[in-house]
């Protein structure tokens, strides 16, 4: 009997061994994910280096992604008599590098409406692309253009699509909106959030990380100079090249107008056009 007892006991001891250490397995088991690697880690182990000014001596994508990704600074929408200027300076960063001094930052979708990017530069210009083919596929196979309010909801569309990528901090770019409506002849101007919220404003908009700065002067400029929609071209272009040279003095990813000359843009209802480089100069107090 003490003997069956014994091997009872035994028998019951291993059991619990057993149990335990499978409890101690389920216990352990999380710590194997707790630090994981980064899509940023991996890039970092095969060897990736970053294209900033420290690409020998740190491993590459230390802060994430961003740093392989060109990015547009600072641009300026603001209403005028006869119509809407865009002006935007020219550079485009990746980190702490600059990689181009004569980006593009102002472009055209159709005859009336003028897109302003920040952010990234090949998202952005990937975004233009798909919108023009999409505005232009929509009147041959309509026999109309689409509506002024369809235009806002794609682009709408496009940047809340766009979210999982800003969220990983690729491919993220803030737009600001220009376009006139020849029906009612005036102008409009809509800025954005990263999620696709739409506000469309009075007077200006702006986006990229030289407008934080410069926010205060537009409204200093509001209650000294007046409204913008009342300015003439001239006053309104010298005014909104102002601001830029100011964001450029307070923010270094945005470029001054010493090495290239800003982007300056108008639309009115005889469609878009671009300021001559005497017109930004003669604004600049250069001539």
């Amino acid at each position: 009997m003490l003997i069956a007892l014994d091997e009872h006991a035994d028998a019951g001891i291993a059991i619990a061994k057993r149990a335990l250490a499978h409890t101690e397995s389920e216990i352990k088991m999380p710590l194997l994910f707790e630090n994981k690697p980064t899509f940023a880690d991996l890039l970092a182990a095969a060897g990736c280096r970053s294209i900033g000014p420290s690409a020998g001596a740190a491993p590459a994508l230390a802060h994430g992604t961003r740093d392989i990704d060109t990015h547009g600074t600072t641009v300026i929408a603001v209403k005028y008599r006869d119509g809407l200027i865009n002006v935007a300076d020219r550079r485009a960063t990746a980190g702490n590098t600059v990689m181009y001094d004569q980006a593009e930052k102002v472009l055209a979708l159709d005859d009336y409406t003028l897109i302003s990017i920040s952010g990234s530069f090949a998202k952005s210009v990937e975004v233009v692309r798909y919108l023009r083919h999409t505005f232009k596929y929509f009147e041959r196979s309509q026999l109309q253009p689409m509506s002024q309010g369809g235009k806002l909801m794609e682009l709408q569309r496009v940047i809340a699509n766009n979210m999982p990528a800003a969220l990983q901090g690729i491919g993220a770019f803030i737009p600001v909106l220009s376009t006139f409506d020849r029906e009612t002849n005036q102008g409009h101007i809509y800025f954005y959030d990263a999620m696709g919220g739409q506000f469309e404003t009075a007077e200006y908009g702006a986006a990229g990380s030289g407008s934080g700065p410069i926010r205060g002067a537009f409204e200093y400029i509001l209650r000294t100079r007046g409204p913008f929609r009342e300015m003439s071209a001239e006053d309104a272009l010298r005014e909104s090249l102002t601001l830029l040279e100011i964001a450029a003095d307070l923010d270094t990813a945005t470029g001054g107008s010493a090495k290239y000359l800003p982007a300056a843009k108008y639309i009115t209802a005889d469609g878009i056009q671009d300021f001559t480089d005497d017109e930004i100069k003669r604004a600049l107090g250069r001539i």
